[in-house]
């Protein structure tokens, strides 16, 4: 098998994968917006059975883009199931953890005090993190920039190219999870009813975003098609 039909399969794998998923998710914020129209009436252990659903629905997309880095790492990093405007706001392969913390704060109005100091430290701890996996990945690029060398001649076999992959798998490994545990202490500082508003925020944030991209990639697909049409028409 070429690696480029390795690539393409893999790709069709998880983006099979990533189309049901979506249609979870739509599901999930069908059931998270009803959640919160009766969320001071819900029984608490309801609110929480669905955090937990939620969590574990996204827990499945991470371990299932875990294997595709695995099968091709390179793919993960301009992945085609994205539009071009989301592929444009990515953080090692997917989005920054970081930016969970504007959507809680935004989403959930009556934080505690406590609960601020406790979500200022998960921060402070999330940047240092993001700052460590930037440099480790900094230093990827210029490893890539300055290949080593031998006997006064570029090396380029499989061993280095082999090397080069597995440091990024590490880097993308890391990154997912420092996603998934800040995440998972994030929903541990909230409340049920806080979690709830928290997720679907997060879901209406991701499918905005994937809304914008595709009405983005239409536009440049009519604005290709005109073009064409105008050179050929003169």
């Amino acid at each position: 098998m070429t690696n480029g039909s390795h690539s393409g399969n893999a790709s069709n794998t998880f983006e099979a994968f990533y189309e049901g998923w979506l249609v979870r998710q739509e599901h999930f914020l069908d059931e998270l917006l009803s959640a919160q129209q009766t969320i001071d009436e819900a029984r608490d252990e309801d609110l929480q059975d669905l955090v937990s659903r939620v969590l574990f629905h996204y827990q499945q997309y991470y371990d299932e883009k875990s294997r595709l880095g695995q099968r091709d790492v390179l793919l993960v990093f301009s992945p085609t199931w994205y539009t071009s405007y989301e592929r444009s706001l990515l953080w090692i392969a997917e989005y920054k953890p970081g930016i969970v913390f504007r959507l809680v704060t935004e989403s959930v109005p009556d934080l505690s005090d406590q609960q601020r100091v406790r979500m200022a430290r998960l921060r402070e701890a999330t940047r240092v993190e993001e700052r460590a996996l930037n440099d480790k990945l900094a230093k990827i690029h210029e490893s890539v920039a300055a290949p080593p060398a031998g006997h006064g001649e570029i090396v380029e076999d499989d061993a280095v190219i082999k090397l080069l992959k597995s440091a990024l798998e590490t880097v993308v490994e890391n990154a997912n999870l420092l996603r998934t545990t800040m995440a998972t202490k994030l929903v541990d500082l909230l409340s049920s009813g806080q979690a709830v508003k928290f997720f679907t925020a997060v879901m209406q944030f991701q499918l905005k975003i994937q809304s914008l991209g595709l009405e983005r990639d239409a536009e440049k697909q009519r604005q290709i098609v005109w073009r064409r049409w105008w050179l050929e028409s003169n």
